[in-house]
């Protein structure tokens, strides 16, 4: 009877013990997951940043061209257009999982790029307008913002891998799906920009 109990007992503990750690395990990867997620939208609001950055500029850029009576209109128009486009875009951090909202947000930005492309391209036509301090220092402002946009978005990038590894992971995935943790977007290539922008003077 008592060799009966004892094993009984054993098997018992094992059981909790297999239990315990079963548990331990998942609150560790719950845990990491939640952080790896923070992680993510941490950088997401350092890219956010840097596009507000962007847009905040680009009035102070356009009032100092405009100044120049013969600068094409038309292009003008584009920047402020696109500028006005990512204004009107309300972002939240849902737009990491849902692709469609990830790619409109990628899609506008990718306007608003283009068009103070054209813009910078355009101002090689003036060269009053290239000697001017208030354009020169504005136009510095806007190339070192377009920088910190490549490089946060490319830390974005890394920080998604990071997320996106570790929740398909198995057995980590099993806590994923328990809990819901999905799939974050990355930012990819403007289509066309492999191609170098054409400039005529």
């Amino acid at each position: 009877m008592k060799k009966g109990l004892i094993v009984g007992l054993s098997i018992v503990g094992a059981i909790f013990f297999f239990i315990a750690v079963v548990v331990i395990w998942g609150i560790s990867s719950y845990n990491n997951m939640v952080t790896l997620n923070e992680s993510v939208n941490q950088s997401w609001s350092q890219v956010e940043n840097q596009y507000q950055r962007r847009a905040d500029l680009i009035p102070n850029l356009v009032n100092t061209v405009k100044g120049y009576a013969n600068f094409e209109r038309g292009v003008l128009t584009d920047v402020t257009n696109a500028r006005a486009s990512v204004g009107q875009l309300k972002v939240s951090k849902d737009v990491l999982d849902d692709p469609q909202a990830f790619q409109k947000f990628q899609a506008v930005q990718g306007q608003l790029t283009g068009a103070l492309s054209r813009l910078l391209v355009t101002v090689e036509n003036y060269p009053d307008l290239k000697a001017n301090e208030n354009f020169l220092e504005l136009q510095a402002q806007l190339e070192g913002t377009e920088n910190r946009i490549a490089v946060e978005r490319r830390k974005f990038n890394e920080v998604v891998q990071g997320y996106n590894t570790s929740i398909k992971r198995f057995p980590s995935s099993i806590i994923a799906g328990v809990f819901n943790f999905r799939d974050k977007q990355y930012f990819k290539a403007t289509a066309g920009s492999e191609t170098p922008p054409k400039v005529e003077f």
